[in-house]
């Protein structure tokens, strides 16, 4: 195969090999699909539907509960349909948009927890400028700037990618397809130019986290200050699930994609592509939900309101 265009489709990692194995994937992705799809679209409704949430943590939250929606589609469906059906294809422009929409969404989140960390500073540090520096045109500006450069991002790596060509076989070993499984398959050194590209990225990444870091020292030195306890449960409230959700982003997606290659292996790569595409959508919604009464009131409303319709 001389390069990508020789051939027309792409072969997925499996994930078993025997027909009972297969129909436990099948249902474990399944139900994992569908507590996201819960959780999230619960998040959404809640967050449009009740004017005490009309405020810039969670036009935040409702982007991200958005962008968790859209990378697990990405990748799960098409797994599950694989598992189901007994194959591991998957057409050449589906392998190509599963790549651009996974970086995108991917591209998205990473700004977007950053641009939350900042919310996060202001309200805690500089409360009487939240109003003015958070205002309704400041977040929609921020939101949309994430969105853009994801999108730019995304189109750049995806149009590099399957520039290069291919001389390894069409063989993923990933459930999905992503930018290093395909890079394996790339010819001699005509890979460096999108790994050059990876740096440029992983630097911008870098600048982010040390912000994220830098804020959060911040905010945490005034919390401490705070005299009431009361006050420091609060903030602490505030902050600590988008905390925990930044540490799970960042720690599973910086070691699957900078862990040294002498641990690099098919089953490892699995498990750690699991851990960075699939848990995070996931269980992002209970985090965000366990410790904000806001949130907890809403959803509660909701589902109220759900029932009387039934009744």
């Amino acid at each position: 195969m001389s390069n990508g265009s020789s051939f027309n489709e792409f072969l997925l990692l499996a994930f078993a090999d025997t027909r009972e194995l297969q129909l436990s994937h099948f249902s474990l992705f399944l139900g994992t699909y569908l507590a996201a799809l819960l959780g999230n679209g619960l998040i959404i409704t809640a967050v449009a539907c009740d004017h005490r949430l009309h405020t810039p943590m969670y036009f935040f939250l409702l982007n991200l509960s958005v962008l968790d929606l859209g990378s697990i589609s990405v990748t799960v469906p098409k797994s599950m349909a694989n598992s189901l059906w007994d194959t591991t294809a998957i057409s050449y422009s589906g392998c190509a948009g599963q790549v651009f929409f996974f970086f995108f969404l991917f591209s998205i989140e990473y700004s977007l927890l950053t641009v939350m960390a900042y919310d996060r500073f202001i309200a805690i540090c500089r409360p009487l400028h939240y109003g003015t520096l958070m205002g309704i045109r400041a977040c929609v500006k921020m939101a949309a700037v994430a969105w853009v450069s994801g999108f730019l991002n995304a189109v750049l790596h995806t149009a590099n990618t399957f520039s290069i060509p291919l001389c390894q076989g069409n063989a993923v070993d990933q459930f999905f397809c992503e930018i290093p499984q395909i890079l394996k398959l790339a010819c001699s050194d005509s890979y460096l130019r999108e790994v050059g590209l990876f740096l440029v990225s992983a630097c911008l990444s870098f600048g982010c986290f040390i912000f994220i870091v830098l804020s959060y020292v911040q905010i945490f030195t005034a919390v401490l200050r705070i005299p009431s306890e009361q006050g420091r449960h609060k903030a602490f409230s505030m902050c600590l699930p988008h905390l925990a959700v930044v540490s799970l982003f960042i720690s599973t997606g910086l070691f699957a994609y900078l862990k040294p290659p002498s641990l690099s292996s098919p089953a490892l790569d699995l498990v750690l592509s699991i851990l960075y595409s699939v848990v995070p959508p996931t269980v992002n919604p209970l985090i965000y939900s366990m410790r904000n009464k806001e949130l907890k009131d809403a959803l509660k409303k909701l589902i109220h309101w759900v029932q009387d319709q039934h009744q």
